[in-house]
Formats: structure tokens, C-alpha cells, sequence
């Protein structure tokens, strides 16, 4: 998808996006309620609210990887702690020179000189269709394809730097430690906490609002996919417009 196809429909609503953009949002059991900001919001619901004529939410199976992992950013609850960027550091071995998640800070006018501070926590959102595979010239990031997570292979990468600057979230780093000299970013814990049993990503673990909800979009007794298909709740992904498919969802609850 183009991103002037969203550019020119901009607040048109559900049904200026494209179908083919509509059928992968489907395939999650993701019904498209709106396109907000000019296209860099794309708002979300549950198919059993929004589109129950289109039939139930993807049986365990069919999902594109198994499991797939993916993360909610409840985001009212972000405090701004910073307790995950600490957790994430001591965890993954990251420098002070860069970072895999951070919190970005934002500042709503509420009128009547009256003011909001917003806080939105950001990582890697392991797209589906990741801008950043895409370009690198030796495969040294890629899509797992038995999880679905955007991986580095550092052993590969060359520092061209490329996928730093398709990433749409900026979400890469370049690690310009002696003996490593390559870009590195969020894999969602996979060497360090997943793969070895644990249940939940250090950001997660360590946020005491629950703002963070790391899990497995194919179990549906999980957390994660409850939160994702709550009737009624509204969730959205970042740039929609990139078609890169975001794996992490937003949420307000």
C-alpha cells in the first residue's frame, strides 16, 4: 500500500482503506472502525463488535506463526517511571548510547489554558510486513518464521544502517561497542527471558501500572487476546500508512 492512498483519505473513516489492507487487519479478527490523523492512527475493534457478518475471530492455527507474539501498550497507564527502560538496559545489555524501548512524552491542549501530559511508551513493533527486512542487503534482520518476531542477526550486519533509517518507528540503534559494530533493537526478550521459559518481556514484567501486556496472539485464554478483542474497546497501531502491519496494539482502558 502507497501511503498516499491514506494521505488522500486522511478522516474518511473505515472505509476509505484499502480492502487489501482491511483483509490482513481480518485475518486477526481486527475490524476497522476508523482512520484518524491524517492516517497516522488507525483505529480498531474487535470483529464480534465492529463486523460479526464477517464471522468469528481466526481459529488456533491459522494465525501466519505459531505462536505469535505481539504486545499491548495500555497507554493512559504509563506513569512515566521509566522502570521498564531500566528493566529492558539491565536485561539485554544495552548502552547508554541507545535504547530498545523508550517513552515518548506529549503535551494535549485541553483549552481554558488547561493541559495534559500524555505518555507513550515505544519499542520495536515487529511488523508483519517489516520495511526494515525488506532492505537490508544480507538478511541480517529478519522475520522469524516460527514466532513472528523481527530479529538480528549481528553476525551478518555490515553497519550500513539501512534498516535504521526504513524502520518507521525508530526503533534501531547502531551498537558502536568494540567487537560488536552492529545495529541491534528489541526481539522482545527472545534470547534473554522468553526462550529460557519466561512468561513475560522485562518492560512488562517491570511496570508496576500493567501498562505493558506481552503474550501470544494464537492462545486465546491469554491476557493479550482478550484485551485485543474486548468488545467495545477501541485499539489502534502507529503509521498505519507505512503498511508495515504493526504487531503492537494501543489501547486506552
Amino acid at each position: 500500500m502507497k501511503i498516499s492512498n491514506l494521505e488522500r483519505q486522511k478522516n474518511e473513516g473505515p472505509d476509505a482503506l484499502p480492502s487489501e489492507e482491511r483483509r490482513k487487519f481480518l485475518k486477526f479478527g481486527l475490524g476497522v472502525t476508523g482512520v484518524f490523523l491524517g492516517g497516522s492512527v488507525l483505529s480498531l475493534t474487535s470483529t464480534r463488535n465492529a463486523l460479526g457478518e464477517m464471522g468469528p475471530v481466526p481459529p488456533a492455527g491459522k494465525f501466519p506463526y505459531e505462536p505469535h507474539y505481539s504486545m499491548v501498550i495500555r497507554q493512559n497507564r504509563c506513569i512515566d517511571c521509566e522502570r521498564c527502560k531500566e528493566a529492558c538496559v539491565r536485561t539485554n545489555n544495552v548502552p547508554s548510547f541507545g535504547y530498545r524501548t523508550t517513552i515518548l512524552e506529549l503535551e494535549k491542549d485541553l483549552g481554558r489554558g488547561e493541559k495534559e501530559r500524555v505518555f507513550m511508551p515505544v519499542l520495536c513493533n515487529h511488523c508483519n510486513r517489516p520495511p526494515c527486512v525488506r532492505v537490508c542487503p544480507t538478511s541480517a534482520t529478519y522475520k522469524d518464521k516460527t514466532n513472528g518476531i523481527v530479529m538480528m542477526n549481528q553476525k551478518k550486519c555490515i553497519g550500513c544502517k539501512t534498516c535504521m533509517a526504513a524502520c518507521p518507528y525508530n526503533a534501531r540503534y547502531f551498537d558502536e561497542r568494540k567487537g560488536i559494530r552492529a545495529v541491534d533493537k528489541c526481539n522482545f526478550c527472545f534470547d534473554t527471558r522468553i526462550s529460557k521459559g519466561e512468561s513475560k518481556t522485562a518492560c512488562a514484567a517491570a511496570c508496576p501500572a500493567q501498562a505493558r501486556i506481552f503474550g501470544d496472539l494464537t492462545d486465546y485464554s491469554s491476557e493479550l487476546y482478550k484485551l485485543v478483542h474486548a468488545p467495545e474497546k477501541v485499539v489502534w497501531v502507529l503509521r498505519p500508512e507505512t503498511g508495515a502491519l504493526p504487531n503492537v496494539f494501543y489501547m486506552n482502558d
